[in-house]
């Protein structure tokens, strides 16, 4: 059986529109859907007069089944067959156990919080940094429209999120936009007026590195049609600007860093919080299959 399409259950509203997200993509993809919920005993609030660790525990998995359950009921119209999953876990930590033998793990971008709850910021970041697959982020609103659009900054390690966002161009019928965003380190820099840089030069051979990233991946992929955007801005900027419209954004887990890259820990994290339509976040030297 193929990997499965994995998504967070915690009884959000934001979840429900990740579970959807995710049954779409399960269908593209011809993968089994599979639900996880994931919650951890609390360690204070439950006098043991009033509430035993065995009543606590079968509370809190009865609660997580009829969230499961009715997260599944939303898109059996779907996927007829959806697999559930209840674990005693933090639920990064089941997650990231999850994505060994996932395709996708499919977040929503705001959680119930607590100790059972999605919480974007560190559950997506700790995905993001240690899943052994791509990560999406979806938010409330999104649209089935527009394009894929790819962050590359020219390092080897992007090679796995072109190739990721090729397939979902050529799987959802779309075009691609492949952006490369270069920063001029020194516009801030108090010596800046002393360096001479011809910047025609560097659009130049940034243009060059874009094109040597995408060898290959349009005959590959004939289908899918590829504007290719190289722009002086920083790269969380100029990718916001260029998924407004998008119906996914896709980055890579490791950047060049400095004059050119896209680093994990400002841009993707930027993203997860600001992104208008979902995010994946891909690994390098991981397969998708």
């Amino acid at each position: 059986m193929s990997a499965p399409i994995v998504a967070g259950v915690d009884g959000s509203e934001s979840a429900l529109k990740a579970v959807g997200w995710a049954a779409e993509e399960a269908v593209r993809h011809g993968a089994p859907l599979k639900l996880v919920h994931a919650y951890l005993l609390p360690t204070r609030g439950y006098p043991e007069i009033v509430l035993t660790g065995h009543e606590a525990r079968r509370a809190f998995e009865r609660q997580g089944r009829q969230w499961l359950e009715d997260a599944a009921a939303t898109v059996r119209d779907l996927v007829p067959e959806v697999r559930t999953s209840v674990v005693v876990d933090r639920p990064a930590a089941a997650l990231i156990a999850e994505s060994r033998n996932a395709r996708l793990v499919v977040l929503g971008s705001q959680g119930l919080g607590g100790f059972s709850g999605l919480l974007v910021g560190s559950v997506a970041v700790a995905l993001a940094a240690h899943g052994k697959c791509p990560v999406v982020v979806v938010r409330d609103a999104f649209t089935a429209d527009g394009p894929v659009v790819v962050g590359v900054d020219g390092s080897p390690a992007c090679e796995e999120a072109i190739a990721f966002a090729f397939e979902e161009a050529s799987l959802r019928g779309t075009a691609l936009t492949a952006l490369l965003a270069w920063t001029d380190i020194l516009m801030d820099h108090p010596y800046a007026m002393r360096v001479t840089v011809d910047w025609d030069e560097v659009q130049e051979q940034e243009r060059q590195l874009l094109a040597q990233r995408l060898a290959g991946r349009p005959e590959k992929y004939p289908d899918v049609a590829v504007e290719r955007i190289v722009v002086r801005d920083r790269p969380v900027r100029a990718l916001l600007d260029a998924s407004r419209d998008a119906q996914l954004l896709v980055v890579g887990s490791h950047g060049r860093g400095g004059f050119t890259g896209m680093l994990l820990g400002s841009t993707s994290q930027a993203l997860v919080h600001h992104a208008t339509c979902p995010l994946a976040v891909v690994r390098p030297h991981l397969s998708t299959a």
